[in-house]
């Protein structure tokens, strides 16, 4: 039995039920940290348990959620830039990931394509406009590790390595 102390309502009147309640509030929550750490309670269990919430959300991976085969934007560093804008239009993730030999090598975006606006652009190729070395995550990171590395780096996707020579992708909206 866990009781606890008789003490005045914060209300005039002593009467609502105010300081009663917080402190029946406290116990209960006091009760859940004990027995999630007594039961070894871990993000993974609660993920599993409450999958819908805000709190089971943040705890997706980058693999749940992120792009995968032909909804990913891939172009090749001799394509040319009409080719390049193409594909950034047509998987409206505003970017594409640039490989040489099938390896990730830089990534342009819709920012880019406007900045090196010029009469000759689509005659470019897109190693010519591709900025190197993209910023990657692991597939096992959280979505809000993710987020987080998007909002440090100022960026709004990340590539994800899946395997030799192929890649997924995540984007803002996926992870906010």
């Amino acid at each position: 039995c866990l009781v606890l102390p008789a003490i005045h309502e914060a209300s005039p009147l002593d009467c609502a039920p105010t300081t009663s309640t917080t402190m029946s509030l406290a116990l209960g929550d006091a009760l859940a940290i004990a027995l999630m750490q007594q039961r070894g309670f871990t993000p993974e269990d609660f993920k599993s348990f409450h999958p819908g919430g805000s709190l089971g959300q943040k705890l997706l991976s980058v693999r749940e959620i992120m792009h995968t085969g032909s909804a990913v934007p891939l172009c090749d560093v001799s394509d040319l830039m009409s080719t390049v804008i193409v594909e950034v239009s047509k998987k409206m993730l505003g970017c594409v990931g640039v490989t040489s030999d099938g390896l990730l090598v830089g990534i342009i975006t819709d920012g880019d394509i406007r900045r090196g606006m010029c009469s000759e652009l689509l005659s470019k190729k897109a190693g010519d406009l591709m900025t190197h070395s993209p910023y990657m995550i692991d597939m096992m990171a959280s979505i809000e590790k993710a987020y987080h590395m998007m909002k440090e780096k100022k960026v709004t996707s990340l590539f994800v390595e899946i395997a030799e020579k192929e890649y997924g992708i995540v984007h803002i909206h996926d992870v906010s």
